[in-house]
C-alpha cells in the first residue's frame, strides 16, 4: 500500500513493502500530480471536452483566449486579465480604421475596446436596434447590460450598446429628429463597456 505525501494533497508514492510494480507506481503519482498542476488547454471548449468534471483547486491556462483560470467549486474564475482578442463582426459591420475591437477578461469581468463602424463607412440606420456581433459563449452575461457608448461627431454623440445573455451584441443610435441623414453616426466606441459574467 502505497504512502501518501505529507501535506494532505493525496499524492501516493510507493513503499518499500509494496509489490515491485513500476508501471503501477509511476501512473498512480502521474495521475494524481497532473490535476494539481497549471494545466494548459487550447481554449474552452477543450478543456470542457477534456475535463468534464473538474474539482475545487484546479488551474488552466487557455492558450487562444491567453488567459490563467482557476476553478472554485462550482465555476472557472479568471485569475490574472487575459490578453485582448479580437471581436469578429456580422456581416455588414467592421473594425472602426483606428483601432481594433477587442475583449478580454478581468476579475470575472469583461471588457471591451475599440471602434466599430458600418461597411463602408456609411451611417448607421437611426432608431432601428442592429446586431453587431454574436460573443462568444465564454464572455456572454448571465444578466442583460445596456451601456451608454460614444459616436462620431454626429446628430448626437452617443448610443445605447446591449449584451445579452444569448450572446447578442446589439446597438441602436438616436433618432435624427429631423437632422440629414448625413448627421447620423458612423462608427460607435467599446471603450469604457465592462461587465461582470455572473
Amino acid at each position: 500500500m502505497p504512502g501518501v505525501d505529507g501535506l494532505d494533497q493525496n499524492v501516493p508514492y510507493p513503499l518499500l513493502s509494496d509489490p515491485p510494480n513500476i508501471e503501477s507506481a509511476t501512473s498512480n503519482l502521474v495521475n494524481a500530480v497532473v490535476p494539481k498542476l497549471n494545466l494548459a488547454f487550447a481554449d474552452a471548449n477543450d478543456r470542457a471536452a477534456v475535463l468534464p468534471a473538474p474539482t475545487a483547486g484546479m488551474e488552466c491556462f487557455l492558450i487562444a483566449e491567453k488567459r490563467k483560470e482557476i476553478f472554485d467549486g462550482t465555476s472557472w474564475v479568471t485569475m490574472l486579465p487575459g490578453g485582448w482578442v479580437p471581436l469578429t463582426f456580422d456581416a455588414g459591420y467592421a473594425a472602426y480604421i483606428t483601432t481594433a475591437p477587442a475583449y478580454r477578461i478581468i476579475d470575472n469581468s469583461v471588457e471591451l475596446r475599440g471602434k466599430v463602424q458600418k461597411s463602408g463607412f456609411t451611417s448607421f440606420s437611426p432608431a432601428t436596434a442592429f446586431r453587431l456581433s454574436s460573443l462568444p459563449t465564454a464572455i456572454r452575461p448571465a444578466q442583460e447590460r445596456t451601456f451608454i457608448v460614444a459616436t462620431e461627431w454626429a446628430a448626437d454623440l452617443f448610443a445605447w450598446l446591449t449584451v445579452q445573455p444569448n450572446g447578442n451584441l446589439t446597438a441602436v443610435v438616436p433618432p435624427t429628429t429631423g437632422s440629414p441623414v448625413a448627421a447620423v453616426a458612423r462608427w460607435l466606441a467599446l471603450d469604457g463597456v465592462r461587465y461582470p459574467l455572473s
